[in-house]
C-alpha cells in the first residue's frame, strides 16, 4: 500500500485493552453491490432509531412516492421516516420487532412498480450550522453501522465541544462487507458528508479508522484525501484487523488515546462518532436531497445459495431479500439481522429490513460452534479479552446471585455487549445474557 504512507496521511494507533481474533470471513469482498429489483410491497416500521417511535402522517389508501415523508415524531429523539417505494399505504398495523418481541406500528405500501421519486424532494439549503442540523434531521438519518441512535441529536453539540470526528470504517463484525463496498466505490459522498460535518459542526479533525484487512478501502480514501490539499486534516488510521475495534469507545481510543468515563459520552472527551455508511447517505442527501430510503448490506453464510452486496429499499421482507440471492441451498440453522457477535438472532424471514441493518446471515452449523455450558474454571481470559477492563466472571456471579447493588458498582451498565468474553470462554458461558440481565437488573434498583 505504498498510497498510503505519502504526505502522512497515515496516523500511528493508539492501543487498547482486549478484543479477539475471530476469523474474518469477508467472502463478498470483492462483490460490488447490486440493486434489489423493486419489492412488490414493503413493510416500514415507525420504530428504526433508538429514542420515541414515529407517527405515521399517511393513510390507508394514501398514494406515496420514493422519498415521501411516511411517519414522523416531535420528540427530541428520534428520526423522520419516508417512502422507499411509489405505491399505495395498504395497511398500517402492529408487528412484533424482532430485536424485543415488543409490537411497534408498521406501514405497508404496495409497489406500483414505477419507483416515482416524491415531487416535493430538493436539495437543501444550508446557510448556518441550524439549517445543517435541520438538514440531517430531515434526511432520517440514524447510526447505520447498526447502533441507530438519531444522527442530528448525535451532531447537536455546543461549539467547540468537539475538536475530532472519528469515522467508523473499521466493519470488524465477520463476514460483513457492505462498508468496505461503500469506501471503495462511494468514496466522493463519504467526503461530502465528512467536509459538511466538519465545516457546520465546526471540528478541526478527522480521523478515519479502517482494518487492515480492507487495503482496497485504505487506498482509495487516501487517494482521495492526497488528491485534494483542503482535506489536509483528515487522516486514516489503519488498525490491526481485531473484534471489536468498530466500538465506539475503542475507536476513540485507537484514534485519540482518550477513554470515555463511565456514564459520560464522547462528546464529554471532545469526539464524535460516525460510520462511513452514515456519512455516505448524508452526502447523498446534502447533493440530491434524496433521504434515507434504501441501504446496502451484506447477505452471506452457509446456507446462501448466492452471497451478495444488496442495495435494498427499507421494509423490504428478508425472504424478499434471500430469494435475490437465490435462496437456500440448504436449510439454515441460525437466522441473524447484523453480525454473528452482536447480530439479532430471527426466528424466521418473516421481518422487515431496517435502516440500521447492516447483513442478514443464513449460518449452518459448519459456520459456527455452539457447545453445552459447563461451570467456569475462572481462568481469567474473559478479563483479558474484555475491552472495558471489567470482570466478567465476577459479574457472572453477582447477577446470578441476584446482588443488583455489587453487579452495579462492578460496572455492568459499562459493558458494551461486544461478545468478546463468550467468545473466548473455555466452557462457553453465554455471558452477554447474563450482562443483559444485569442491566435489567440494576435499572429496577435504580426506579425504587
Amino acid at each position: 500500500m505504498s498510497v498510503s504512507l505519502r504526505r502522512g496521511t497515515i496516523m500511528p494507533v493508539q492501543k487498547n485493552h482486549g478484543g479477539v481474533h475471530a476469523e474474518h470471513r469477508k467472502n463478498t469482498s470483492e462483490l460490488r453491490d447490486v440493486v434489489l429489483p423493486t419489492p412488490a410491497r414493503v413493510s416500514i416500521p415507525m420504530k428504526m432509531h433508538l429514542g420515541a417511535p414515529c407517527e405515521p402522517v399517511v393513510s390507508v389508501g394514501d398514494t406515496v412516492e420514493v422519498g415521501q415523508l411516511i411517519g414522523d415524531s416531535k420528540a427530541a429523539i428520534s428520526a423522520p421516516i419516508h417512502a422507499s417505494i411509489s405505491g399505495t399505504v395498504k395497511k398500517i398495523n402492529q408487528v412484533p420487532n424482532p430485536a424485543d418481541g415488543t409490537f411497534m406500528t408498521t406501514i405497508e405500501i404496495e409497489s406500483d412498480g414505477e419507483m416515482r421519486k416524491w415531487s416535493g424532494l430538493k436539495v437543501p439549503e444550508i446557510n448556518s450550522r441550524e439549517d445543517f442540523l435541520a438538514a440531517v434531521r430531515n434526511s432520517g438519518l440514524v447510526g447505520l453501522g447498526g447502533a441507530g441512535f438519531p444522527t442530528h441529536f448525535k451532531l447537536n453539540v455546543k461549539p467547540g465541544q468537539v475538536d475530532t470526528l472519528v469515522v467508523n470504517g473499521a466493519e470488524c463484525e465477520p463476514y460483513i462487507t457492505s462498508d468496505d463496498i461503500v469506501m471503495r466505490y462511494y468514496t466522493d459522498q463519504i467526503f461530502t458528508g465528512i467536509v459538511s460535518v466538519m465545516k457546520w459542526i465546526e471540528i478541526p479533525n478527522c480521523v478515519i479508522v479502517v482494518e487492515d484487512n480492507k487495503p482496497e478501502a485504505i487506498d482509495a480514501l487516501v487517494a482521495y484525501i492526497e488528491g485534494d490539499s483542503r482535506l489536509s486534516g483528515i487522516k486514516v488510521m489503519v488498525v490491526p484487523a481485531e473484534y471489536p475495534k468498530g466500538a465506539e469507545k475503542v475507536l476513540i481510543q485507537n484514534a485519540t488515546g482518550r477513554v470515555v468515563p463511565v456514564g459520560k459520552l464522547p462528546a464529554d472527551v471532545g469526539c464524535i462518532v460516525m460510520n462511513v455508511t452514515t456519512l455516505t447517505v448524508l452526502g447523498i442527501y446534502l447533493k440530491e436531497g434524496r433521504p434515507l430510503t434504501n441501504k446496502i448490506a451484506t447477505v452471506d453464510g452457509g446456507a446462501i445459495r448466492e452471497p451478495k452486496n444488496v442495495k435494498i429499499p427499507i421494509g423490504t421482507s428478508l425472504k424478499d431479500i434471500v430469494d435475490f440471492c437465490g435462496g437456500f441451498k440448504q436449510e439454515p440453522t441460525l437466522l441473524l439481522m447484523g453480525g454473528p457477535m452482536m447480530g439479532t438472532p430471527l426466528s424466521s424471514l418473516d421481518f422487515a429490513f431496517l435502516k440500521q441493518n447492516n447483513a442478514i446471515l443464513a449460518l449452518v452449523e459448519d459456520d459456527y460452534i455452539l457447545k453445552p455450558e459447563i461451570a467456569c474454571i475462572r481462568c481469567g481470559r474473559c478479563i483479558d479479552v474484555c475491552p472495558m477492563l471489567l470482570s466478567p466472571t465476577e459479574m457472572k456471579s453477582s447477577i446470578a446471585a441476584g446482588n443488583a447493588e455489587k453487579t452495579r458498582d462492578l460496572g455492568v451498565n459499562t459493558c458494551i455487549e461486544c461478545g468478546c468474553c463468550a467468545f473466548a470462554c473455555p466452557s462457553h458461558i453465554q455471558l452477554v445474557q447474563y450482562f443483559r440481565e444485569g442491566k435489567k437488573m440494576v435499572r429496577a434498583l435504580e426506579v425504587k
